[in-house]
């Protein structure tokens, strides 16, 4: 009998199984492996950017099973969040009791109740134990069993200001529950961005690094020639603003110091902007805990620097002098250090690596050659490992934060 004969006969369970979002699973990395998360869409336009999202958890490896109100089934089709997530949403509570076999003090229940929009409505009501709808009563379910939940507002921002709803967001953050967002603009409360929803949902789900304190030193410094240019570098800055992301996502207190960067900084991971050298040195006056200094920092200044614009139509000389060692200005002020190293060559990169340990008592150092850094891969050698690494910026740094968790 053919393939196909055998499939008309039997049926084919491991191929009516397959779903497209499957494909998708883990695409972008782990973080969200084996967990499982119940999405509670309700009834806000924003309701319209729940594929997406549930896409991105997906990526990352979760789980999602969706629960809607009535008003949500009418702003977006509940065959939309099937195709997304691969399960078909819970629109109402039924015989098989959805909210306690999934969110009850059951085996294998959902480890996190996202509700991503929420409504004003639906916030007064979870605050006020009212259960009403599908949504408040996964709600009312989650925070009996200790499931831990996570609010997304979206709104106008009149009904967000309305000190009766202020006041129910203060309720449910007293009881534990974790809001994002949300961001006003153009009258509205704007739901969070999907980056932000799912950085803030794998920080919930994570231990790693919780309650350490890390500062990661990004970008360039741009130093003064006269009133118009400056003599910086190439450097982007996306390394070290995948090391503050995978920080923050593992747990730790992020605080992210970037410089002339080229890429969008993270806006709910605390920060401050810097330009010189100077500027830097001034931020790091009162500094403590762990300390990654991924930056491309200048190792001249122009020794005079002209107050007007400097002609064009003529040779200049322009004299350089050395400036400090911002590793070595911090060094015995911060309780552990990850310095980084760029050589021209493999070798030369693992010598300098393994000397700054010894001469500048950096706890690890992370080094490459210039010829090894692209866009978005890279190849690095670090300290204590004793290894290469290579693959996506993010990929290396979370080789270095494990390095960091493995000797704190």
């Amino acid at each position: 009998m053919s393939l196909f004969g055998e499939i008309i006969k039997y049926g084919a369970p491991h191929l009516a199984s397959m779903h497209p979002s499957d494909h998708l699973k883990g695409s972008k990395g782990s973080d969200l492996q084996g967990k499982k998360i119940i999405l509670g869409v309700t009834g806000s336009i924003a309701a319209v950017e729940s594929v997406k999202l549930i896409r991105e958890l997906v990526r990352e490896g979760a789980e999602v099973i969706c629960v809607m109100t009535e008003w949500a089934q009418n702003i977006i089709h509940p065959y939309s969040l099937e195709f997304a997530s691969g399960t078909k949403p819970v629109t109402e509570i039924t015989g098989q009791v959805e909210h306690v076999s999934l969110c009850g003090k059951v085996p294998d229940k959902a480890d996190l109740f996202l509700i991503a929009p929420a409504t004003a409505n639906t916030v007064s009501k979870i605050a006020q134990g009212i259960d009403d709808t599908p949504v408040t009563t996964f709600a009312t379910t989650c925070m009996g069993s200790g499931i831990p939940i996570m609010i997304v507002p979206a709104m106008h921002q009149s009904m967000y200001e309305h000190p009766v709803v202020e006041e129910n967001i203060g309720k449910l953050r007293g009881r534990g529950i974790k809001f994002v967002g949300p961001y006003v603009s153009e009258g509205t409360a704007k739901v969070a961005s999907r980056d932000n929803i799912v950085d803030e949902v794998i920080r919930e789900l994570s231990e790693g690094l919780r309650g350490r304190k890390i500062t990661v030193v990004t970008g360039k410094t741009q130093e003064p020639m006269d009133s118009m240019r400056v003599i910086t570098n190439k450097a982007s800055g996306k390394s070290g603003l995948e090391l503050a992301r995978r920080a923050y996502r593992k747990g730790a207190d992020v605080e992210l110091w970037y410089g002339n960067v080229n890429v969008d900084v993270p806006e709910w991971i605390p920060h401050t902007e810097f330009h010189t050298f100077e500027d830097l040195m001034a931020l790091s006056e009162e500094i403590s805990g762990t300390f990654i200094v991924p930056a491309a920092l200048s190792d001249f200044g122009v020794r005079e620097v002209n107050k007007s614009k400097l002609p064009s139509d003529e040779p200049i000389i322009i004299e350089l002098q050395p400036l400090p060692k911002f590793i070595d200005a911090i060094r015995d002020r911060v309780d552990f250090l990850v310095a980084y190293k760029a050589a021209d060559t493999r070798e030369e990169a693992v010598e300098k690596a393994k000397a700054m340990v010894e001469e500048n008592r950096a706890d690890v150092v992370v080094a490459n050659s210039i010829r090894d850094v692209e866009d978005e891969h890279t190849r690095a050698y670090i300290t204590g490992t004793d290894r290469w690494f290579e693959g996506r910026k993010r990929d290396i740094a979370d080789r270095v934060l494990s390095e960091v968790e493995r000797r704190l």
